[in-house]
């Protein structure tokens, strides 16, 4: 039984971790899309001035 237990126990803490990981990746991603959206609106608003050299 104590075998049983631990590899159930073993086994949600895969799942937990591959959860974990799952929306830290999804965080990822809506914050590069966020950030490209900045550069982007950053860059429209500067395409008209010209950089001090």
């Amino acid at each position: 039984m104590s075998l049983n237990l631990l590899f159930w126990a073993y086994t949600l803490i895969w799942i937990l971790l591959a959860g974990y990981l799952g929306l830290l990746g999804l965080r990822q991603q809506a914050l590069t899309r966020r950030v490209d959206r900045l550069r982007a609106r950053l860059g429209s608003q500067t395409a008209g001035k010209q950089e001090p050299s």
